[in-house]
């Protein structure tokens, strides 16, 4: 059993606006997507990072990757939704992986994942039957949107935060068990714990 990284890249970042996709957005002088990577590369349990990047993909190679060769491997496959990109380099990992390596899917602008963290979630779900996912309890106050209510929403309900978590990465399941749920349930999930969900399964939070 081995463990892998995939991180998904391919995105525009259009939610967030501007010219620059987010992942290549400068903290410290220095791209998101590489702090994502270094963290990961800290943890000696994880044999290799896949980066999975749109084939359009212009600006990877305008940075330094030096010294990544052993523990990187890009990847041009990416697609038009992020579930199309994590299924398409899970399909390109395949000459690698085993269908029960654990695959840790990491979004590339999440460039503060705790190394401490990270060791919990392979330590916690190592031995787990689904897999699992970085998750903290919801704190914030929910509100439910009255629909029809234009030009400014209006709260319809306030939503019951006892029980509900916020879905966090890296997001840990075994090769194998992925493809099968992310070829199952199309390009809309927004995450890989809600392919699994679908399927039947209960991912643990960590």
């Amino acid at each position: 059993m081995k463990f892998y990284a995939l991180i998904p890249a391919a995105g525009s970042g259009s939610r967030m606006g501007g010219g620059i996709e987010k992942q290549y957005l400068p903290l410290n002088d220095v791209p998101m997507i590489a702090h994502a990577m270094m963290v990961l590369a800290r943890e000696p349990r994880i044999e290799k990072l896949f980066v999975v990047l749109s084939p359009t993909d212009k600006r990877w190679n305008n940075y330094e990757w030096r010294g990544w060769e052993e523990r990187l491997q890009v990847l041009r496959c990416g697609g038009a939704t992020r579930a199309e990109t994590v299924l398409n380099g899970l399909r390109a990992m395949a000459n690698v992986c085993d269908a029960d390596d654990w695959v840790l899917v990491h979004d590339a602008a999440r460039p503060c994942l705790a190394d401490e963290m990270l060791g919990k979630l392979i330590d916690e779900v190592a031995d787990d039957p689904v897999g699992g996912l970085l998750a903290v309890p919801v704190a914030d106050t929910l509100k439910r949107a009255a629909a029809d209510t234009s030009p400014g929403a209006r709260v319809e309900a306030t939503v019951p935060r006892a029980g509900l978590w916020q879905a966090q990465t890296p997001q840990m399941f075994r090769h194998g068990t992925l493809i099968e749920a992310l070829r199952a349930a199309g390009s809309d999930i927004t995450d890989e714990a809600s392919a699994i969900e679908q399927l039947g399964l209960q991912p643990l939070m960590v």
